[in-house]
């Protein structure tokens, strides 16, 4: 018998972490073999624009100066060929293969948050609408959970699947968590929520998360946009300044399908008629025969841009499903809005619910 030859095992050297330099700043982290940019940049206390964490909204977007990076699970649905061919990356999803030297701007606001897992328990559950749940959550009585008006928090599910709701209610009234959760086709957790959910439920979350937060240090006139529960952290914004006296002057348009879904429409009309810079335009892009509606139509930022063609002195807050967010952020810079004073939630779905939503839009037919 003959014996092969014994070969030495080969010991691989360790991957080497990747650095990631800022600029304008120089900040400099590292990177481990594998882990996305975002990722690295948060768990080491760098707060970096960011939203869906999918590549689904582009808010983490940055101009790639030096380096190369890959998207392991593919290209992002928020980067373009035109961008990308462009220099431009999505952090949330780009992994370094080499040292990095981005473009992007680090949010200091955030540094004394801390983002925590916490228990809570279901203090209350109200219909707002046909297929809208508000969602009260109580922590424990030794524990509060820190945020700025605008920010979501994710509710932890078995399996490490989580969902990803806006806070609702101010950080001045934080005895419960107010969330929105619109009943989806095919969403387990939303169809939970309607149908199972009872006052004293045990649940876990994890937040704060997210850079969509109202930028106190700017006086800046304001126009917000949401599309549906998109209202949930521009309610959080508005009872912050309003409950607190900061004085801006605002303009929001809240698009939804039809008149039922405006489902705060009551409370934002007393606001407008109560502070005097505040103004509210609501948008139906399918308004139901009995709505006898005789107010704004079409698409929310169309709205927008007939009635701002100019938006280069604006701080513009846009919230809502990815088509809406992508959509201004397409149509506003040629209309003068500043990127740098753009700021955006996108809500995107996993993919289960989205495949639901994509096959009821076909079958409900053009509007």
């Amino acid at each position: 018998m003959v014996r092969a030859p014994f070969l030495s095992p080969v010991i691989l050297p360790a991957a080497m972490p990747y650095t990631v330099t800022l600029r304008p700043d120089g900040r400099r982290f590292s990177v481990e073999d594998g882990e996305t940019v975002l990722a690295a940049a948060l768990r080491q206390g760098i707060h970096l624009p960011y939203g869906c964490r999918t590549g689904s909204c582009g808010t983490c977007r940055a101009q790639l100066l030096h380096g190369q990076s890959h998207y392991p699970d593919g290209a992002p649905l928020a980067l373009t060929l035109m961008q990308t061919e462009a220099g431009e990356t999505l952090l949330c999803r780009a992994v370094p293969r080499s040292d990095l030297e981005l473009e992007a701007h680090e949010i200091t606001a955030m540094q004394d948050l801390k983002v925590k897992a916490v228990p809570c328990r279901v203090a209350r559950l109200e219909r707002l609408a046909h297929d809208v749940m508000a969602l009260y959550l109580k922590l424990p009585a030794v524990e509060r959970m820190q945020f700025l008006p605008g920010q979501y928090l994710d509710i932890l599910l078995p399996d490490n699947r989580r969902r990803s709701f806006s806070i609702a209610n101010p950080p001045h009234d934080d005895a419960l968590l107010e969330l929105h959760v619109r009943k989806l086709p095919g969403g387990l957790f939303s169809k939970e929520v309607f149908e199972g959910l009872r006052v004293g439920t045990l649940l876990r979350i994890q937040g704060p998360l997210g850079t969509f937060f109202l930028r106190e240090d700017s006086a800046r006139p304001m126009v917000m946009m949401a599309g549906g529960t998109g209202y949930a952290p521009i309610q959080s914004i508005l009872r912050h300044l309003f409950e607190n006296g900061r004085r801006r002057r605002i303009t929001f348009y809240w698009g939804v399908r039809a008149r039922r879904d405006l489902y705060a429409d009551a409370k934002l009309q007393a606001w407008a008629a109560s502070q005097a810079d505040f103004s509210y335009v609501p948008v139906l892009s399918e308004p139901r025969p009995e709505d006898r509606w005789s107010g704004r139509t079409g698409f929310v930022h169309d709205a927008v841009l007939q009635d701002f063609p100019d938006l280069s002195t604006h701080d513009i807050y846009l919230s809502g499903p990815p088509p809406m967010v992508q959509a201004a952020r397409k149509a506003f810079p040629g209309h003068g809005a500043v990127p740098l004073h753009m700021y955006s939630d996108s809500f995107d779905f996993p993919p289960e619910v989205r495949a639901a939503l994509e096959k009821a839009s076909r079958n409900r037919g053009p509007a």
